[in-house]
This record gives structure tokens, C-alpha cells and sequence, in this order.
């Protein structure tokens, strides 16, 4: 007979918001709550293909303490919508709308959780967010348009193993969802409004709180790339409250397998805590 499971389940529900409903897994803290803690999801198969690793993340963090919501937005997952009908404003009010239930629910300091391209979301979130204890980036993405880039690569690659052409490259395909047509790459349709929001995103104004920036390599013993170095130094300089942390580990939200990174999981709770104390 086997025993009980070493983790409590996650409480599933769906939580209103416009349009529709959101998919929501809630994992309580275990005894008293030091903190809450809103995932901003990664981007389309990303997202997929992360969510083990944001699961045991969130097991872990609620083991010591800290309440874990983690979010279909709309037209993802289980929530409402189809992937062609979202919108990086719904997705915002998703946040702001998450962000106003994990506050009823679980009380102490208020962390958002940004992977990949969820972290320029949560980014975008602080704004109206109120008091923030703080931003985890998960191996962020930086800049929306060179991301939508190699998004629309997908859709060349797709083409050309069709037999099709990839003449006109990302171009011609920007040219597209600049006149309004939607684009249908890796399974997913591309409404042209998501994607010209995407492509406008950028690191700008510090946000009023600290940033944890998780980086993952291949390798132990690595630092950033240089470019993304000189990218953490330029925030910096321009004031960010910005910590770095490398760990060793597989690049989990791209691969085909499922892969773990058991360092980061440790490294994200490490960061938490070093706000604690």
C-alpha cells in the first residue's frame, strides 16, 4: 500500500475575470504564511513544456511558507478563450486580477514570478500593481521584438519543410500582421494585435521594487553572455535594484523532453528567503 502523498494538492479553480474565466492551481503555504507569489507564464509551447518545472517550484516554495498561483491567462491552458482571441492588455488584467485575489487570500509580501516572456508581463504589472516585494525572473526575455523574431522563424521553418518559400523572411511576415492578418505558426494563431504589442516591448522604467534575474546554463562555473552582461550592468547603472544569479541546468521551457533544473528551484527559494531575513 503506498502512503501518502508528500505534497498537499494544489487547489484547482477558476477565477472570474473579463472575458471569461481563468484556469487557476493554487498551492497553499504550509503553517504559517510568509508571502505570495503570482506566476506570469511564459509564451505559447514555452509555457507547455515549463510546466513541471513551475509545479515543483511552486511545491517547494509552499513547503516553506509560501502561497503559489499559478495562472492560465486568457486564451492559454484551461482558461477561457482560444490562443487567437488573446490580448496582451486581457493578459495585464489578468495579472492585476490574480494580484487582487492572492492579496485576499494569503497575506505578507507579494512576489510576481516572470518566465521567459512572462517576465516583461510582470514587468508591465508593476506598474499598477501597488507594493510589490519584489520581481523573479526566469531566464527573461528582454526584448519583444527580437522574441517575435524568433517566433516568426518558426512559422519560415514550417514553410520551407512544406516546400514552401521563406522569401521576404521575418519581414514579409511582420508586413502581414501589420495589415492586419493573422498568422498561424507552431499550432498557434498569431492575432496581429498580441503581435505588434509583443514587438513594442522593452525594458524601460525600473520598476519600484527588487528584480531577482535567474539565469540557467548549460554549464557550471558560467557567467551571463556578454550580451546580456552588458544588459544587466545598463540596468544598473540606470538604477534597478537587479541581483544576478547563475545556476547549471537544461534550457527546460525549449527542449522536447521534459527536463528539470533542480538548482533553480533551489536559487529561487534562496532569493525569496534573502528578502526575509
Amino acid at each position: 500500500m503506498s502512503g501518502a502523498p508528500s505534497h498537499p494538492p494544489a487547489h484547482p479553480f477558476f477565477l472570474d475575470a473579463q472575458p471569461g474565466r481563468r484556469f487557476c492551481l493554487y498551492h497553499r503555504p504550509h503553517g504559517m504564511a510568509r508571502g505570495a507569489v503570482l506566476l506570469a507564464p511564459a509564451f505559447a509551447e514555452e509555457m507547455n513544456r515549463a510546466r513541471r518545472m513551475c509545479a515543483l517550484q511552486a511545491r517547494l516554495l509552499a513547503e516553506h511558507g509560501y502561497g503559489v498561483l499559478l495562472i492560465d491567462t486568457y486564451g492559454c491552458g484551461d482558461s477561457d478563450g482560444e490562443f487567437g482571441d488573446a490580448r496582451w492588455e486581457i493578459w495585464k488584467s489578468d495579472m492585476r486580477i490574480a494580484l487582487g485575489w492572492m492579496r485576499s487570500e494569503c497575506p505578507g509580501p507579494v512576489w510576481l514570478w516572470g518566465l521567459r516572456l512572462g517576465a516583461l508581463l510582470a514587468l508591465e504589472a508593476t506598474r499598477d500593481a501597488g507594493e510589490l516585494a519584489g520581481l523573479l525572473w526566469w531566464q527573461p526575455v528582454t526584448d519583444g521584438s527580437s522574441y517575435l523574431t524568433q517566433f516568426l522563424r518558426l512559422r519560415l521553418a514550417a514553410d520551407m519543410l512544406a516546400g514552401g518559400t521563406s522569401e521576404g523572411g521575418t519581414d514579409r511576415l511582420r508586413r502581414e500582421l501589420e495589415a492586419g492578418n493573422a498568422l498561424e505558426i507552431a499550432g498557434y494563431q498569431l492575432a496581429p494585435e498580441l503581435a505588434l504589442a509583443i514587438d513594442a516591448l522593452r525594458l524601460t522604467q525600473a520598476p519600484s521594487c527588487p528584480v531577482h534575474w535567474l539565469e540557467v546554463l548549460s554549464q557550471a562555473g558560467r557567467d551571463l553572455p556578454p550580451g546580456r552582461a552588458r544588459l544587466v550592468q545598463h540596468c544598473a547603472q540606470a538604477g534597478w535594484d537587479l541581483r544576478k544569479h547563475v545556476v547549471e541546468g537544461p534550457s527546460f521551457w525549449a527542449t522536447q523532453e521534459i527536463e528539470e533544473a533542480p538548482a533553480l528551484l533551489r536559487a529561487t527559494l534562496a532569493a525569496l528567503q534573502s528578502e526575509a531575513s
